[in-house]
């Protein structure tokens, strides 16, 4: 029988072969650098945009990247096909942009202008730097997430906004886009619309000031007071709600959802529901536009992902 001291050091060596050599995950990738970073392209401190290239020897396309956060909150860091594109030989723009309760705090109205327009400033921007970034300002695609989603289809379906008069060079680049391929986007801004569409939908009124801007929580609390006020704000719903502005000479656009639609029910997540792309896909289709959809179960499917449906419209 082995003395108590014995079988103490062969349980310590034990414990010991067990915790010496614990597995080391590997530490995560470092994020890409920016070609070049924080690039103004207006005066307020939000007005900032990164610029990743390509390596090309050929003007290159452009994805230009609008990220989410339903207006009131994001940042331009997380870049959605960043790798994908840059790989293929696609430039890519990511862009800050003035937040909509910092437009209602400086008595802008509606609030949504500032990031609309920030969006399609910045475009132009890009454009008026195309010889310097080695871009082809023809082949732009906007891409974004939920808020930035929205921005890119309001660019996607705008009329051009150029001013070849102005005495501004930038003002005078085009803010029209070869394509557009979006996730979770939110294709109209009309609470009669998105309340038939979806019945708990909640989402829409802080950008026409149904909230308080100096508490971003109350953001969607406010959307049966904007249903009620629909009339007040209509010519601005009219003037930036995606759906208002699609036309037939607008470029083709992509909308990717990771739920299935179910038109007139009540849905887990209405701000990003499918029933959104469904109803773009149909208005689309009657005016004879290209609309592609996807969804868990989508038919007519033809790119998988946000990636492939931009290198192949850019590319080709």
């Amino acid at each position: 029988m082995k003395s108590p001291i014995i079988l103490s050091l062969l349980l310590a060596a034990s414990l010991h072969a067990q915790t010496a050599s614990p597995v080391v995950k590997p530490a995560p990738a470092p994020k890409r650098a920016p070609t070049v970073a924080n690039v103004p392209y207006g005066t307020h401190e939000r007005q900032v945009l990164d610029f990743y290239k390509a390596d090309s020897s050929k003007p290159t396309p452009l994805l230009f990247f609008i990220h989410g956060g339903g207006w009131v909150a994001g940042d331009k860091s997380g870049v959605g096909e960043l790798e994908a594109c840059l790989k293929a030989g696609i430039s890519v723009v990511s862009i800050n942009y003035r937040y909509s309760w910092q437009a209602q705090l400086a008595g802008v109205m509606p609030p949504v202008q500032w990031p609309l327009e920030d969006a399609a400033r910045a475009l132009q921007f890009v454009r008026s730097h195309a010889v310097e970034w080695n871009i082809d300002k023809q082949r732009i695609g906007a891409s974004g997430g939920s808020a930035g989603a929205c921005s890119s289809l309001y660019l996607a379906f705008h009329d051009d906004m150029a001013d070849p008069k102005s005495s501004d060079p930038i003002a005078r680049e085009s803010t029209r886009l070869w394509c557009a391929a979006v996730s979770g986007a939110q294709t109209s801004l009309d609470p009669k619309q998105l309340k038939e569409w979806t019945p708990n939908s909640r989402y829409g009124g802080h950008a026409f000031g149904f909230m308080d801007p100096n508490e971003r929580k109350t953001r969607d609390t406010r959307f049966a007071e904007f249903l009620e006020k629909r009339e007040s704000v209509l010519k601005w719903i009219k003037m930036y709600s995606p759906y208002e502005l699609v036309s037939k000479d607008d470029p083709p656009v992509y909308l990717y959802y990771s739920t299935a639609p179910a038109i007139g029910q009540v849905q887990k997540d209405p701000t990003h529901t499918s029933n959104y792309g469904v109803k773009l896909q149909e208005h689309c289709r009657e005016i004879g536009d290209e609309c592609e959809l996807v969804y868990p179960g989508a038919p007519d499917v033809k790119h998988k992902s946000i990636a492939e449906f931009l290198i192949a419209t850019l590319k080709k």
